[in-house]
């Protein structure tokens, strides 16, 4: 157990924190998910950029890595592209 005030206090900080970036993670994984069981072109398109804006959102904020932000973001063009 931490022996200092402030090691109190960032144990404190560093739980929130990581609920926090458990439920935008957590939440992300769940649009791309209902994403991937789109089967109207039309209708994935539009959700598209607001997909891409929540992906960009979380890797800026260091919830997820870059590189898997442009994996994602690839692999849901690609997904997109193939609807009929």
């Amino acid at each position: 157990m931490a022996n200092h005030k402030s090691a109190i206090k960032r144990i404190r900080q560093t739980e929130t924190k990581k609920l926090h970036n458990r439920y935008f993670a957590k939440t992300m994984r769940n649009a791309v998910r209902k994403f991937r069981m789109l089967e109207d072109k039309k209708e994935a398109e539009e959700q598209l950029p607001k997909l891409y804006a929540m992906i960009d959102k979380l890797a800026k904020r260091n919830i997820i890595h870059k590189n898997k932000a442009g994996n994602l973001k690839s692999k849901i063009t690609k997904f997109a592209h193939t609807l009929s």
